[in-house]
């Protein structure tokens, strides 16, 4: 009792259905509920009947005996609900009503069952026509109705009855009266457009058998229940119209005869006919669910539908019905009427579309050379079907034998043509076409599982790849990339080789659907494995056709004059995508053009192929890549054999082209980097590398700026510089046509005969700059020309060279002797760097002034912290008696120079213990 009682809180179909919040339909008593199973997602619809249905016309009677009456009435109609959901469990026929779930009671009394998907009665869809016409007219917009599914996300639906849809659903309901007179044995009894479901293919079904039973006389042995027409036929005002027999779509045999026979069925098929074309879509006879009204409209002509009466329809109806058809269905003897058979075979039915319809519901039953012959000539009439028809219909009968694989391109074939038809053919393809191509293609055997090759299975390929187009506009990104893509893959992975040229002919419509990352790690590895693998010079000019889209370029096809479209046909690009680089710069570089390196063959067709390719890497990689690795494989292609002169020029020019590129960046470059340089380095003349700057005439220039920031510490003024000189302006220094040159020049006082004679410049008084030491000559050895130095009459400098200084004219015999060295040493200086003698009268010279007791005319004094014994590329030394140490040699010039150290005596050397201070730490750099 208590397992009882839970059940009746429980419901199997609530629990392991996902339901929508809001019914889709109503028909009859049950309200109809989208509802997809949780454990497969396979979508179903919900019959749902709630008990308090029956309750608003209870208690009119007011007694108890009138209250137990009427729950005697309410458990009789509950049973007969019962007895349609058991009569759809038994049942099996492609026009009747699949039962997915069997009938179960909810908690409240009522009842629930799930049948195939649906998505409306036969009665609301005319319901909605009567509606669409009193809005707008015959003419006026198609219904539409919002509908809510499990998940609860809404839609609109559009419905629309023409006279192919007509044809088809009542061809489907005779051939669902067929089987239930002639194979189940049974007469429906209320066949009226409650009993009639479209489902989400099309179809029309038959349901509402709560009234069926076998006919009378029968000699067949049924379990189903009689009908009582004593019952049926009363109306119970107690009781909705929905759970009562409908009097309008009664035969008279029931009414006026008391008699069941099969022939009742086709008189009720009849009504519902004219219902179709009516209007308001109603049956022509209006009893009141009353049976009195019902005989009274039998016993007069004028009120029974005849022919003479246009059959009481308010619209013409076809020749067709009103000739042969209804004058046999609406009659009053039921041996006059044509049984289900016989509808079938009438001429309503005899057009080539329905006949069309017709042969697909038999097509799993017909030859193979039947079903090709039929799907090569369904293309010429796809277009004559309605757009629902072709959606509903048509195509799902298709997909269905795609399991055939012989007629698999034959089937796609037409599945394309129909998508394009469509107006809905983005979502169709999505929901119905896409799942079925992953189940032929990809589930079945799998990528590169089979080792047979599968023509018929190659044969879709191509057509799938022929409308690849299609497939790129109609689907999302992610559906292309997920379910597109792999069916692309596997055909350039296969061994066919007019397969692989398809598929990599569609690589300009692929590469606009997908993005950067599925295109380089996805499509990019398939192509370069296609490429270098395959031995077909074809797949091979294909594969380098396929590289050049990839690094940016056109496709093949659009290389030439696209016209200017004023020549009146139209022009669809094959490619929504512009001239940019597919791949990034790395991948080009670092694969494909490895690729076209390793290309053995010579052939001219591979050969500009390649050429192609390397106009768009010339255009992505960077210049010193092509320098290095480009250009010697275009010189090596260049070079081939089997080139014609017009071949070879095409190489030859993209090989000046790449060159002047490489010229125009690198000269680009290394005028940027000279003008972030120092002022006056040249890195094209060896003197710079060795420290030394030079003017243009070989002149050393000692960055007077430069040098006083790198002592100070910072810019000095415009005032005299570290050599006691008075700074110059930059371009007086250039009139002047002036370099200064650090040139120590020493001579001996005491010894005129030691200046050279052979003076080939004479020196101008006013360039000499007299240096007076800090202290007195006689802290400094006479100086000698060694002529041990091999450099005639050089000054040069040797141990025991310095003698006490002598008395002598410093008028002449200094300043003659400071030319002459000075001579000799800037003629050494212009040797040692490859220059040509220049005249004396240019060199700035530093010179040792005499002692003091000269003529004041001839020397400047200066303070010995201010002034030294300086050259312009060397720190100088501190003052005090080691002021004469590691001296240079004036052909040394400064730092880097090769001259010779003074080494003074060490009698001249003061002693001393303590740390060296001040400049003396940097002596190591003099």
């Amino acid at each position: 009792m208590f397992a009882s009682a839970l059940k009746s809180f429980t419901s199997n179909i609530s629990a392991n259905y996902t339901i929508a919040a809001s019914p889709t339909s109503v028909a009859g008593a049950w309200r109809v509920y989208d509802g997809k199973k949780k454990t497969t997602g396979k979508a179903v619809s919900i019959f749902v009947f709630e008990r308090k249905f029956l309750d608003p016309q209870a208690g009119v009677l007011g007694s108890r005996s009138g209250g137990a009456s009427l729950k005697k009435l309410h458990d009789e109609v509950i049973e007969r609900l019962k007895k349609e959901a058991s009569s759809l469990a038994r049942l099996r026929h492609p026009s009747i009503l699949e039962l997915a779930e069997p009938v179960e009671d909810t908690r409240n009394g009522g009842l629930m069952l799930a049948t195939e998907p649906i998505t409306a009665s036969l009665a609301g869809l005319l319901q909605a026509k009567d509606d669409q016409e009193k809005s707008g007219g015959i003419g006026g917009r198609p219904s539409r109705f919002v509908t809510e599914d499990a998940e609860g996300h809404k839609q609109r639906r559009e419905w629309e009855i023409d006279e192919l849809e007509i044809q088809k659903g009542l061809l489907q309901v005779a051939k669902g009266l067929e089987f239930l007179h002639e194979s189940a044995g049974l007469v429906h009894g209320n066949l009226t457009p409650d009993a009639m479901y479209i489902n989400s293919k099309g179809d029309w079904k038959i349901s509402g058998l709560g009234f069926s039973g076998p006919p009378d006389n029968t000699n067949s042995q049924s379990s189903t229940t009689p009908i009582s027409l004593s019952e049926v036929l009363y109306h119970d005002p107690r009781l909705p119209k929905a759970v009562q027999l409908n009097l309008d779509y009664t035969s008279p045999d029931f009414v006026l005869d008391s008699n069941i026979s099969l022939g009742a069925d086709m008189f009720s098929l009849g009504i519902v006919i004219l219902a179709l074309y009516n209007s308001p879509h109603t049956s022509p006879l209006q009893t009141n669910s009353n049976a009195s009204t019902y005989k009274k409209l039998f016993s007069s002509s004028s009120s029974t539908p005849t022919s003479s009466n246009n059959f009481l329809s308010s619209r013409p109806l076809p020749e067709e019905l009103v000739s042969t058809v209804l004058p046999r269905l609406i009659t009053r003897r039921p041996a006059q009427r044509m049984n289900a058979r016989e509808f079938q075979q009438s001429r309503f039915f005899d057009n080539i579309l329905v006949s069309t319809i017709r042969f697909l519901d038999s097509l799993p039953a017909k030859t193979v050379q039947e079903k090709s012959q039929f799907l090569r000539g369904l293309p010429r009439i796809i277009s004559q079907f309605p757009k629902s028809v072709l959606e509903k219909k048509v195509l799902p009968a298709l997909l269905e034998e795609t399991k055939d694989r012989e007629l698999l391109s034959l089937i796609l074939q037409n599945t394309f043509k129909i998508i394009g038809v469509l107006p809905s053919g983005k979502r169709t393809l999505t929901e119905k076409v896409i799942p079925r191509l992953r189940e032929v293609f990809l589930t079945t055997g799998g990528k590169g599982n089979s080792t047979e090759r599968d023509t018929a299975k190659e044969a879709g390929l191509v057509v799938v790849l022929e409308h690849i187009a299609l497939l790129a506009e109609d689907c999302s990104g992610k559906v292309f990339k997920d379910d597109v893509l792999p069916i692309v893959q596997l055909a350039m992975e296969s061994s066919t080789h007019s397969l692989i040229d398809k598929s990599l002919g569609c690589l300009p419509i692929i590469l606009d659907t997908l993005d950067f990352s599925t295109i380089k790690h996805d499509v990019f590895p398939v192509v370069a494995a296609v490429f270098s693998k395959t031995n077909s010079l074809s797949i091979k000019v294909r594969g380098l056709e396929a590289f050049v889209i990839l690094c940016g370029g056109p496709p093949s096809g659009e290389q030439g004059d696209q016209g200017d479209g004023l020549d009146g046909s139209r022009r669809v690009p094959s490619s929504k995508r512009s001239n940019t680089a597919v791949l990034d710069k790395f991948t080009v570089q670092e694969k494909i053009v490895p690729l076209l390196k390793a290309i053995k063959t010579k052939e001219p067709a591979v050969m500009m192929a390649a050429l192609a390719v390397f106009t768009q890497v010339g255009k992505i990689a960077d210049s010193d890549f092509l320098a290095i690795e480009v250009l010697p494989i275009l010189w090596s292609f260049s070079l081939g054999p089997l080139l014609n002169v017009d071949q070879f020029k095409k190489f030859m020019g993209l090989i000046r082209t790449l060159a002047a590129k490489i010229e125009q960046e690198q000269t680009k470059k290394l005028l940027e980097l000279s003008s972030n340089s120092t002022d006056g380095f040249d890195a094209s003349r060896p003197e710079d590398f060795l420290g030394v700057a030079t003017s243009q005439n070989g002149n050393i220039d000692i960055g007077q700026d430069d040098f006083e920031r790198l002592v100070l510490g910072k810019r000095t003024g415009a005032g005299a510089d570290m050599l006691g000189d008075t700074l110059r302006p930059q371009a007086q220094r250039s009139q002047s046509a002036r370099a200064v040159i650090p040139v120590f020049d020493w001579s001996t006082p005491n010894n005129p005969s030691n200046t050279p004679s052979g003076t080939l410049f004479p020196r101008q008084a006013s360039s000499v700059r007299a240096t007076t030491p800090d202290q007195s000559l006689s802290g400094f050895a006479p100086l000698k020309p060694s002529p041990s130095n091999g450099l005639g009459n050089m000054v040069g400098w040797g141990e025991g060279t310095m003698t006490p200084p002598q008395p002598f004219n410093a008028a002449s015999q200094w300043t003659s002797s400071t030319h002459t060295t000075n001579t000799m040493a800037g003629g050494l200086l212009n040797q040692a760097f490859g220059q040509p003698p220049q005249p004396t009268s240019s060199y700035p010279s530093f010179s040792i002034p005499p002692p003091p007791s000269t003529s004041s005319n001839s020397f400047h004094t200066t303070k010995p912290a201010q002034q030294s014994i300086i050259n312009g590329f060397s720190i100088a030394p501190p003052p005090g008696p080691s002021q004469g140490r590691n001296m240079q040699t004036p052909n040394g010039g400064g730092s880097g120079g090769t001259g010779r150290t003074v080494t003074p005596t060490a009698a001249q050397i003061p002693a001393t213990n303590s740390q060296k201070k001040g400049l003396d730490a940097y002596e190591s750099l003099l």
